[in-house]
């Protein structure tokens, strides 16, 4: 029986090399065919070349040259080289265990390749032909190191059982690959064998989608030099028309994008991410990446991959960190170290991407204590004095806002980290940012206020009323009055020019920052200089009245009460008050029972009859 099979065998690989010297007096020696490199390892020269020119062909992960066969030509020819090897693999006498493992496997291989063959689509793509070939080049192995394992070795056990052990991931593999293909669905999409990167200018939408499917599925199947041309081909095909990559990004895709950043290839790993970042930052792919379990190996990527791998990982990372379940998660998962790492150490680009993560991630309450304890204050001061570029700083600001928002003891730690001094010295610049004076508000009420005058805080606040924006100006105005709480700061502020600038405000468009500076002058107009510097604009009094308004919307009315009482004893201010229609106002705020309007109402009435009697 052995001798039989050994003359199968023999058969087949002489007929191989045949087919090897007959394409070579063709001139076509090039292009010879993976399986054409079956043997048996019985002793030929030129069997041993021709497994050797399969195996270096396999290792390179490119499938050899398809040769003047048909596909169908091509699966007759491994349907019969799995049967002649499915015979040799069970009559090896070493390692029988091993090779009856590899047995197994060749018995399910004609079912799979019978599902492949009977597609419609079978004999038109090119991933179908490239299979054929890789199943030929791991079947010709097979047969190679069957014939030399028909007896048990007398030396190198140890290494004729790793490239079993090989021989047996390869054929896992092929099995896997030709169950994926079926799967896919791209054998219906696809209408020519020609390969994606050959697309002409003139390629139809549907056609490019079939193109992209192909390219989809070569990121499942193959050997790692095959999925890495299959992501130059989809960065390329992203490039040139997103919209289509995204119309059939499926699961399973989106899963083999997320294991090639595992990849034993940096280069792989690399392009891999710069697809997933792309991918990200489309807006529409964060749940599908998510679930496929991308937060890990991108959180190992951006805490010791390339140059470019942490780059695009820290960019990733800053557009999944705006979902705070996703922030959660990357918090969960250790993701906060390594992003403050890239803002010590990385380029702008990525130190930019890794601030604006962690300012994600300071957004959702619960994380924030997690986030100081991993050293992010100081790391953010840091960014603030000295950060790469303007983004890093903005975000850092944006950090430390939302750190300090509700929690007394993330404040003092700012500020013992000599946050407050970075914030005041990065309010200096021409345009003030919104979140450096909203950090700066949240923490005045943690520093003494000899303190808060000697390191110059409103020389900026008043820097900001003029220059900033309407929200960095609000902002502003908020600190003013958590700042005026006595009679000496509000004396202080008084003196720094506030209040022109304060009233200034109580006519912006808008209503928050007309409450919060109308709740400022209210605070401050309690102190007679102030009130008197207030009575000598002439816009005062009549903003302070359009604030009665009773509509629900307007929320500055009761501050603007307030006000109003504090002038009301100044005659001409009380004169004012009446000629622009507070009582009518008033009138309605009383009937809402809003705290102040009787009272002062009663003393404009008091004193518009007083005023009627002495004209008469």
């Amino acid at each position: 029986m052995i001798t039989i099979l050994i003359a199968a065998l023999l058969g087949l690989c002489v007929s191989a090399i045949a087919v090897v010297k007959g394409k070579k007096r063709r001139g076509g020696g090039g292009g010879g065919d993976a399986s054409t490199g079956l043997s048996q390892g019985i002793g030929s020269d030129h069997d041993h070349w021709c497994c050797s020119s399969v195996q270096e062909m396999s290792l390179h992960g490119g499938p050899p040259a398809a040769g003047d066969e048909t596909a169908e030509e091509l699966l007759a020819r491994v349907q019969g080289m799995a049967a002649a090897v499915l015979a040799a693999a069970t009559a090896a006498g070493a390692f029988p265990g091993r090779w009856k493992a590899i047995a197994a496997k060749l018995e399910r291989l004609p079912a799979c390749l019978s599902d492949l063959s009977s597609h419609p689509c079978f004999a038109k793509n090119a991933l179908c032909r490239e299979l054929l070939q890789s199943v030929a080049a791991t079947l010709a192995e097979a047969a190679e190191l069957a014939g030399r394992c028909r007896e048990p070795p007398r030396a190198g056990k140890l290494q004729m059982q790793s490239a079993i052990d090989a021989l047996a991931g390869n054929l896992d593999l092929n099995l896997r690959d030709c169950a994926l293909l079926v799967k896919t669905g791209v054998l219906s999409d696809a209408s020519g064998s020609s390969p994606p990167a050959e697309a002409t200018a003139g390629t139809t939408p549907s056609e490019a989608q079939a193109d992209v499917r192909e390219l989809l599925a070569r990121l499942q199947i193959g050997h790692s030099e095959a999925k890495n041309r299959a992501v130059d081909g989809l960065l390329e095909a992203l490039h040139k028309d997103e919209r289509s990559v995204l119309s059939v990004l499926g699961r399973a895709n989106v899963s083999a994008m997320v294991q090639l950043l595992t990849a034993s290839a940096p280069k792989v790993r690399e392009k891999a991410a710069t697809v997933i970042c792309q991918l990200a930052e489309s807006g529409s792919c964060e749940g599908l990446l998510v679930s496929e379990g991308v937060l890990p190996p991108l959180i190992r990527l951006a805490e010791s991959g390339s140059l470019v791998g942490r780059e695009k990982a820290a960019i990733t990372l800053q557009r999944l960190s705006m979902s705070p379940d996703i922030a959660r998660a990357i918090v969960g998962h250790g993701g906060v170290g390594p992003l403050i790492e890239i803002c010590r150490t990385g380029d702008s680009i990525s130190q930019s991407a890794a601030a604006g993560a962690l300012k994600n991630l300071s957004a959702v309450p619960e994380v924030r204590q997690a986030l100081a304890d991993e050293g992010t204050v100081r790391v953010m001061v840091s960014l603030l004095d000295c950060g790469a570029e303007v983004g890093s700083k903005d975000y850092a600001a944006e950090c430390l806002q939302n750190l300090t928002s509700s929690n007394d003891s993330l404040r003092r730690a700012v500020v013992s980290e000599g946050g407050l001094r970075s914030l005041l010295l990065y309010l200096d610049g021409p345009l003030p940012q919104e979140s450096a004076v909203s950090a700066l508000r949240n923490l005045v009420g943690s520093v003494s206020p000899d303190s808060l005058v000697s390191l110059g805080v409103l020389p900026r606040l008043v820097h900001v009323l003029r220059v900033g924006s309407i929200g960095a100006q609000q902002a502003a105005a908020a600190a003013i009055c958590r700042i005026s709480s006595s009679a000496d700061m509000k004396r202080v502020v008084g003196e720094h020019g506030c209040m022109p600038l304060l009233v200034h405000m109580l006519e912006a468009k808008s209503n928050g920052a007309r409450e919060v500076a109308a709740q400022a002058v209210a605070r401050l107009v309690s102190y007679p200089p102030n009130a008197r510097e207030m009575k000598k604009d002439e816009k005062s009094v009549p903003s302070l009245v359009q604030l009665l308004d009773p509509s629900p919307v307007n929320t500055a009315k009761k501050y603007a009460i307030s006000c109003l009482l504090s002038l009301s004893a100044i005659k001409r201010c009380k004169k004012l008050m009446i000629s622009h229609g507070a009582i009518g106002y008033l009138k309605k705020l009383s009937d809402m029972d809003v705290a102040g309007a009787k009272k002062l109402l009663e003393r404009l009435e008091r004193g518009r009859l007083r005023s009627l009697f002495s004209s008469k």
